[in-house]
């Protein structure tokens, strides 16, 4: 084995001298589901005034509604307590702001092989998308009626969040 994870089971034992969710039951204390992008700059918690065991969070490129997203969320409004969605794409990502061949290119080359294979899905309008994946969440017949949906779309130089769907 190799020292590429070293520094993180140091600071995993730091967090563990201290932790205190033994037990907890894995609801979502606020009811709160959020789906969002992978960006390093986006504090799904934080952003939001909530702390670890209120929310599900749901993290891919570009903050989709994919399939593998709608079983969380059914499995969340279903049976984990989940009773608020919010769908949270950004500024500034690189999923919105490019296209799907730029972003294919990209990949193909830092990978030294062809990329095209790959569906990345780049986003080409932000707000038509996350309308579009709150009616597909809202209108799944999984996602209990009890369910509400929102999008919004947070500034990652600011930190605020705009409802927009």
């Amino acid at each position: 084995m190799d020292d590429a994870f070293d520094d993180l089971l140091t600071a995993n034992r730091a967090y563990a001298d201290d932790f205190d969710m033994q037990g907890f039951d894995g609801i979502a204390r606020a009811g709160v589901a959020v789906v969002t992008c992978m960006d390093s700059r986006i504090d799904p918690l934080g952003m939001l005034g909530l702390k670890p065991g209120d929310a599900k969070i749901l993290r891919n490129p570009g903050g989709r509604a994919t399939e593998r997203v709608l079983v969380g969320l059914v499995l969340g409004g279903t049976l984990l307590g989940v009773d608020r969605v919010l769908l949270v794409q950004h500024t500034r990502c690189a999923v919105a702001t490019n296209s799907e061949e730029q972003l294919l290119t990209r990949v193909g080359e830092a990978a030294g092989q062809d990329a095209h294979w790959l569906a990345v899905e780049a986003i080409s309008d932000q707000r038509r998308t996350l309308a579009e994946d709150v009616h597909k969440v809202a209108s799944h017949p999984l996602v209990a009626e009890h369910v509400r949906v929102g999008g919004f779309l947070y500034d990652v130089d600011t930190g605020l969040l705009e409802r927009v769907a």
